[in-house]
């Protein structure tokens, strides 16, 4: 730069370049590095940015894997929407012929509840012991009765099918909650009581006993007892109440039963 003077007599300047020096720049850096403040402040920058790259990188890496298993299910859902779909129906299908033959099954196990008890109970009576009636002291029990009742565990598993998945699951279970209360015979057990007439007290024990050791009878309990007089005879009358059992597969035997039609 070229400078002129235009005040005569005024001294002339000269104007000096700023000097450089790198060791007095650096001894300068080295003496603001031994503060410990200006350190930490460095260090914690230099973690932070640190931090901050590893967490997007690790951020991207775990979009991109969300990425490809939602592509992934995507595919799968429509490839076998098909199969859940019949898989639904054939669920159905099973579920309305486990009703039926449930259903038929209690039609069939009821048939001869009667018979058995009352040939128990003729071969229950004693000497010197006479009936005067016996009579079914339960809800007469019909198949729809049966349909529209759930026992404990099938209610229990409605309200639970509810809690989980909706309307549909709710209605699947008490469908299925009703057969299996007909397949574990619901439908078989009545209660009845049998009132009769004895001149011997040791004969009604004996009734009692022979009608607890039948295989269709359980619970027998005497409800009553009262002397009463018959045909000018003091005698007791009793009242007894007894639910029947299903016996052991062994103890009954089924043969087919055919019929020549001409």
């Amino acid at each position: 730069m070229i400078e002129i003077n235009l005040l005569p007599g005024a001294k002339r300047t000269t104007r000096r370049g700023v000097d450089f020096a790198p060791g007095a720049a650096i001894a300068s850096l080295g003496a603001n590095l031994k503060d410990k403040y200006l350190i930490f402040a460095v260090a914690g920058v230099v973690l932070g940015l640190g931090g901050i790259a590893g967490m997007y990188l690790l951020q991207v890496r775990q979009q991109s894997a969300v990425d490809t298993r939602e592509s992934a299910a995507a595919t799968d859902s429509a490839r076998f929407a098909a199969v859940l779909t019949a898989r639904s129906h054939a669920e159905t299908a099973r579920d309305s012929v486990y009703q039926q033959l449930a259903i038929i099954k209690s039609i069939d196990d009821t048939r001869y509840t009667w018979p058995h008890v009352l040939e128990a109970v003729n071969l229950a009576v004693p000497q010197y012991t006479w009936l005067v009636s016996i009579a079914q002291t339960s809800a007469v029990t019909t198949t729809a009765a049966v349909i529209g009742d759930t026992s404990a565990t099938g209610k229990a598993k409605v309200d639970s099918a509810k809690k989980a998945g909706g309307m549909k699951q709710a209605s699947a279970a008490a469908r299925k909650a009703r057969a299996d209360s007909l397949f574990n015979g619901v439908a078989n057990t009545m209660t009845f009581r049998i009132v009769g007439q004895t001149v011997d007290v040791q004969a009604l024990t004996q009734f009692m006993k022979n009608l607890e050791a039948s295989p269709f009878i359980k619970n027998v309990q005497l409800t009553r007892s009262d002397l009463v007089t018959a045909e000018g005879k003091e005698v007791t009358e009793f009242q007894l109440e007894a639910q029947t059992e299903a016996p052991p597969a062994h103890i009954l035997q089924t043969v087919p039963l055919s019929i020549a039609v001409r």
